[in-house]
Order: structure tokens, then sequence, then C-alpha cells
């Protein structure tokens, strides 16, 4: 399970439902957790899951439980990659951002069936919680359709934020809770408490309301944006304030980016500098240009050569 999370639980409405729903012992057999990724999804989730166990037994070490995935009536699901002929669970390696593979497959579907046959042992309910459930293949789907359709003691909490990627007939047998986003200003009370704060609000070549802006009221996705912000050589931010004329320069830029940037940072990178040159140029074909890189780019489609071409037709194009 990943210790490298940025949820918190941020949704108090979210919060006082689910303490309801404990309080009144009234049990759906499955929820459906949705909202953009890192609102607290899944920080809400251990929550409820600790409040739901403490009704049936009082342990001073459930959390811990809970969080290392050794709670017995608890069972923990997540993507896993395929690398070098071996599954590999997200939480077991740095690869959630490199790896573009990541699925939740049959056979860990069927484990829940053998989870749910086993009698509980410290609870009257058994939990079943899915990460990221979108990323289900399509026979998983079918199989954990069949589990919801069963009776069963267990009840099933499914985290997503790409909640049209679910069958229709998942979603209409579980209880889905929306996890909104949040405002502005309570984001850049989140921005300014953040331990990077005054490093960044420095650093001129960075405008703060554009990370706030693609955070699209994520608390999550901010933390991680600030990360790859700090992550970025200087040579790189020092040359996309404004669209580049010097051919050069281009292909001296696009190299330094291809090779010394994951995936994740030039994505990034394309939406910090489609916000910037916006500002600068007012021109919508620059910024149709620099979309179609964040495409190739996603695709993995020889970063170098993209970049290149795509900046010297700037360059030729639209200076």
């Amino acid at each position: 399970m990943s210790n490298s999370r940025t949820d918190n639980v941020f949704n108090q409405e979210v919060k006082n439902h689910l303490k309801k729903i404990v309080n009144d012992n009234l049990f759906s057999n499955g929820y459906i957790f949705y909202g953009p990724e890192g609102i607290g999804k899944e920080k809400t989730a251990m929550y409820f899951v600790q409040e739901i166990f403490k009704k049936y037994k009082l342990n001073s070490n459930i959390k811990k439980m809970i969080s290392d995935n050794n709670h017995p009536d608890f069972l923990y699901i997540e993507p896993t990659n395929l690398i070098k002929g071996q599954l590999i669970n997200r939480s077991d390696a740095e690869i959630t951002k490199k790896n573009n593979n990541e699925t939740i497959r049959i056979d860990q579907i069927r484990n829940i069936k053998i989870f749910l046959s086993q009698k509980s042992i410290e609870a009257e309910k058994k939990i079943v919680l899915i990460v990221d459930a979108h990323l289900l293949n399509e026979a998983a789907s079918n199989c954990l359709l069949k589990t919801l359709e069963e009776p069963s003691n267990g009840i099933f909490i499914l985290l997503t934020s790409q909640l049209n990627l679910l069958l229709e007939t998942i979603t209409s047998r579980c209880q889905i809770i929306r996890f909104k986003s949040l405002p502005s200003k309570e984001m850049e009370i989140i921005l300014q408490n953040n331990s990077e704060f005054s490093a960044i609000d420095m650093d001129k070549n960075l405008n703060l309301k554009d990370l706030i802006n693609l955070a699209q009221g994520s608390p999550g996705k901010l933390n991680s944006d600030i990360q790859i912000w700090k992550e970025l050589p200087c040579e790189i931010k020092d040359n996309i304030e404004s669209p580049l004329n010097n051919n050069l320069e281009i292909l001296k830029l696009s190299k330094l980016i291809s090779e010394s940037l994951e995936i994740h940072q030039q994505i990034f990178l394309i939406n910090i500098m489609q916000r910037s040159w916006w500002r600068e140029t007012k021109n919508i074909q620059i910024i149709q240009k620099l979309e179609k890189l964040k495409s190739l780019i996603k695709t993995y489609v020889q970063p170098r050569l993209s970049w290149e071409v795509t900046l010297l037709r700037i360059a030729i194009e639209d200076l």
C-alpha cells in the first residue's frame, strides 16, 4: 500500500455523511468514491473502513493494521504493472508515473471471492477497497459485477476519478459518494501552507496562479505539481517563459527536456508553457500546437523529435 499519499480528508461534508452511515448502521453493499485525483478519496476511505471496524471491536492498533493491509477482514486491491514478466503492485515500486501498463486484473478480483468466503475474524463485515477502479480490465470488470450481485457479508469501496470508465451495471449497484474540487481560495491557503511555498514564491519563472489553476481543485495534484516544478532543471525553467525563436536554442532545449524529464514531467511542463505563452502572445495557434505536442508525448511518440518539430514550427509560423 502506498505511503506517498498526499490525500487528506478535505471533504468535511463527505466525512459527515459517512459518520452518519456508520452511526445508523445503514451500510450499502457497495460505494463508489468519485472525484478528482488527490482530493482525499483514499484517505477518507481508510477513515470509513476504520470507523466501521470500530463498531465491532475496539483495537488500538486498528489504524495501523488497515494502513499496513494487515487486518484479517480488510482486502486492499490496487493496479498492477507487468514488468519483465512479473506483476508488481503499484505501491511496491516507484513506477506509477513511468508506466502506462497499469491495470487491475481478473486474478485480483477472483481473490475477492476467496476472501469473502472466509469467516470474519474481528468484524461482522469484511471490506474490500479497490483503488483506481477505472483501471479494471474487461474480464476483471465482469468478474467484479458477478461478485457484487452475489449476497455476501462484504462491503465494497471503489475509488475512481473517471466514473465514465466503470461499467454502468457496476455503478448502478453502488452508492456514489462525490468528492468536490476545492475552490481557489482554499487552494491558495493550501499552497501557502506548503513547506516549499517560500522558495517557489520567489521563483521569477513561475506564476503561482498557474499552479492553482492546473490543480483544478485537487490539493494532492497541487502538492505533486510543486514537487515537479522543484525538480525541473534551471536551464529549462529559464527558457519557457515565452516562445523561442533561435533554432539552436530550440534544439538544445528539446534535447534537454527529452533526456532529463519523465513523461509526466513533460506533460506538466507543456501545461505551464501553454498558460505562460498565452499571456505572452494571445496566439491560439501556439496553444493548439502545444496541445498536439502533449498528445504525442502521452503516446510516447519520439519525445525529442516531437519537441523539436513543435517548437520549430511555432518559431517559424507563429512568431
